[in-house]
């Protein structure tokens, strides 16, 4: 059962979290539901429709600007770099190191694409939202900018975008019978009767670690979202009063930001380490 505890209470603890920060602040100011700003017709069907939020809006400039910056960065590469190019680099250096340090050389060499891509628009994303006068520019009596991660569509994307690279990762790096074996087989190198009498345990910690998995992308969407929404929602509350009342709790989101994407890189490659971690050494 001290297992069963620790696996669950933190996913739980995460999902519980964010979804009590985003009704305590759902009535400061803005709205859970993200606006519609247009609708684009899907040619060959019948009156079919792509919704673009202004939060998937914000979504796809974050996207653009993190594209232009790195094609400046790289478009005259220097044995020594200097300016942007450096910058750059210094940023996925220190991201690398890092991410080694949660999943170890082979799981990083292979999967930090992914960590670091999905940190830099996390953080991107969460620092757009708090430019000062996102949300005030309407159209049609809309706002057109909302922060990305303030809607839960958004992270829900994320999150369940995470839990079906985890799934492809973890097939590819143990196959579907080592990958049943980790969930469900006896640990600790037990045989014989003692083996058999826990065969039961075993099965039933499995079941609580597929439960676990379900969960996670949940969790990290709740999270994420519950964070953001709730220090926009207050600054927007804030604004309203005064530019001096908001600067301290501006002053606070902006660290929350980081902490958020942060957080977010952490639990994803802790999650996959600690399913294919072994595998490492094997490699």
């Amino acid at each position: 059962m001290k297992t069963i505890f620790t696996k669950m209470m933190p996913l739980f603890a995460l999902l519980a979290g964010g979804a009590a920060q985003a009704e305590e602040h759902a009535a400061e100011g803005l709205a859970k539901a993200a606006p519609i700003l247009w609708e684009i017709p899907i040619p060959g069907t019948d009156g079919m429709v792509i919704p673009i939020s202004n939060s998937l809006f914000m979504f796809a400039l974050a996207v653009l600007f993190i594209t232009v910056v790195l094609r400046l960065a790289t478009r005259r590469m220097e044995r020594i770099p200097r300016g942007l190019q450096n910058f750059v680099e210094w940023i996925f250096e220190v991201l690398y190191n890092f991410v080694e340090s949660l999943t170890g050389k082979y799981l990083a060499r292979k999967y930090f694409w992914y960590f670091a891509s999905i940190f830099i628009l996390i953080l991107v994303s969460n620092y757009m939202g708090l430019i000062p006068g996102v949300g005030e520019l309407t159209f049609d009596g809309k706002p057109v900018f909302r922060g990305a991660n303030a809607d839960l569509a958004v992270t829900t994307f994320l999150g369940f975008f995470y839990a079906l690279l985890w799934f492809v990762w973890v097939l590819r790096e143990q196959g579907p019978v080592k990958f049943l074996e980790h969930l469900f087989a006896p640990k600790g190198g037990l045989k014989g009767l003692m083996r058999n009498l826990l065969l039961p345990i075993f099965f039933f910690v499995g079941i609580i670690d597929i439960i676990s998995i379900c969960v996670r992308p949940v969790a990290l969407a709740a999270r994420l979202f519950g964070n953001i929404f709730a220090g926009e929602a207050i600054l927007e509350k804030m604004g309203s009063i005064s530019w001096l009342a908001m600067f301290p709790f501006m002053c606070l989101e902006i660290m929350v930001a980081f902490v958020q994407a942060l957080v977010f890189l952490m639990l994803t490659a802790i999650f996959l380490k600690t399913q294919v971690g072994g595998e490492e050494e094997e490699a």
